[in-house]
């Protein structure tokens, strides 16, 4: 712009009201029209803005739509694991019922098991007792005497055993037995003339009194020599089992 073009526009402003008026309006409306640039911008700003924070919001709304459809899931589980753990102390408590229940029949089983014990254990000394004494008094008759008890040695024990100056006696008691018994009473036998002479005599009886023997028993027993009876009877007599021992 020239100086004198700008002296022209001095004058004017300074001696022409209306154009001074004029060049404010335009001055204004300039200012007004900038002004109208800022806010549009900032307009554009802030719908990115708002934009940005709706995109956040609906991220933030699945989120939670997502947590609340975990939360309803957990719900259920814990639901279900509540039931569970109802239905599992109910069966913890049946359990315990059961195990005490359990434990009084094992008391008393171990009540009775100790009863029968003491009536077998008593039922034996008997046995073992009769035996002695018809054993004893069968062997007076025939001029043997000798006093009856039981051996017992750290490998075994004889529950009839006795000594006289020539005659050695060495037997079994039992309520009921089979060929075993006379085979143990064999090995006993054995074991006291390997590793204990000293027990035996010149003359050896060996016996076994059974209150019920069994056929196979009865034959074992004649055919070893073993003298076998009971209180009322003579399965093997002592008389055969003696002249055996002569011839």
């Amino acid at each position: 712009m020239s100086s004198r073009l700008k002296k022209e526009i001095i004058k004017l402003l300074k001696e022409d009201e209306e154009f001074r008026y004029t060049v404010a309006g335009l001055i204004g409306l300039s200012e007004v029209l900038k002004r109208l640039d800022r806010i549009e911008e900032e307009q554009k700003k802030l719908r990115e803005d708002f934009n940005s924070l709706r995109e956040d919001f609906k991220s933030l709304r699945q989120d939670f739509n997502s947590l609340r459809e975990d939360f309803v899931s957990l719900r259920k589980d814990f639901n279900s694991l509540r039931e569970d753990f109802v239905s599992l102390r109910g069966d913890f408590v049946s359990l315990r019922k059961d195990f005490n229940s359990m434990l009084a029949e094992i008391r008393s089983i171990n009540i009775r098991l100790g009863r029968l014990e003491r009536t077998v254990e008593k039922i034996t000394l008997d046995i073992e007792e009769e035996a002695r004494a018809f054993i004893k008094h069968h062997l007076e008759q025939a001029g043997i005497k000798v006093e009856l008890d039981a051996l017992k040695l750290p490998e075994a024990e004889i529950n009839i055993y006795g000594c006289g100056a020539d005659w050695c006696v060495v037997g079994e008691a039992s309520l009921r037995a089979g060929k075993k018994l006379a085979d143990e009473l064999v090995e006993k036998y054995k074991l006291l003339r390997e590793k204990y002479p000293g027990y035996l005599r010149k003359n050896v009886i060996l016996v076994l009194y059974v209150a019920v023997p069994t056929p196979d028993l009865i034959r074992d027993a004649e055919a070893k020599g073993i003298w076998l009876l009971k209180a009322t009877k003579e399965y093997v007599p002592l008389k055969k089992v003696l002249e055996g021992k002569k011839n």
